[in-house]
């Protein structure tokens, strides 16, 4: 019995010694092993609410041109800079379960270059983006490569304190739409050539998924 525990115990210690990375806590250690089996239930069962299409090829009232915002390290991006090219508008975060999804939004950077993704880290669900602009940096190049564009940390849900672009995203009668802000963290939206805003995606969908890809091929 002692020998069996004895096992056991290595077992479990190895298991862990492997999950850990040493530059993540541990609860981001478990969430990055755990990842895959949060989009399980929407790849077998998909619900149409986590994604949402411009059926009517409806244009905006506001062009999403005439947006800025700030980068990571403090510099303004104009939106005028993406005329012509997709563009994908991702709200994310550090200590989230789908914290994975910034490895797969990486992938998706390098194999379609002419992609641009904007990723809008948020404290708002949970206070599960807690690190200033350096840490979350740090993070996302340290653990994921990330080499795609970081905004400023800022606020994605409605109200006072709401980032302008995600005003643009989540009211109809400035995007011609949709009124969908972001439901957690790495809700997806694609703005196409012509700034047309197509797509939004619940953060079960994963950014590699076929639907993903064919809505930033269109």
């Amino acid at each position: 019995m002692i020998r069996k525990i004895g096992v056991l115990l290595i077992i479990v210690a190895a298991a862990l010694y492997i999950i850990k990375r040493k530059d993540m806590t541990w609860r981001q250690s478990i969430l990055r092993v755990g990842y895959p089996l949060l989009t399980l239930k929407e790849k077998w069962f998909p619900s149409q609410q986590n994604r949402l299409k411009n059926e009517d090829a409806r244009q905006p009232s506001v062009s999403f041109y005439s947006l800025q915002a700030k980068r990571n390290d403090g510099s303004e991006m104009a939106f005028s800079e993406l005329k012509g090219k997709t563009v994908l508008v991702v709200n994310t975060a550090s200590d989230c379960g789908y914290t994975g999804q910034y490895e797969e939004l990486e992938k998706l950077h390098q194999l379609h270059k002419d992609l641009i993704i904007l990723a809008f880290p948020a404290n708002d669900f949970k206070q599960q983006e807690k690190g200033n602009d350096a840490d979350i940096a740090n993070f996302c190049k340290v653990n994921y490569g990330v080499s795609f564009p970081l905004m400023g940390k800022t606020s994605v849900v409605k109200g006072s304190t709401q980032h302008p672009a995600f005003q643009w995203l989540s009211d109809a009668a400035k995007n011609g739409w949709c009124n969908k802000a972001p439901v957690w963290n790495f809700s997806k939206y694609v703005i196409n050539k012509e700034g047309v805003l197509t797509h939004f995606f619940s953060p079960s969908v994963s950014p590699l998924s076929d639907e993903v890809v064919t809505a930033i091929q269109q």
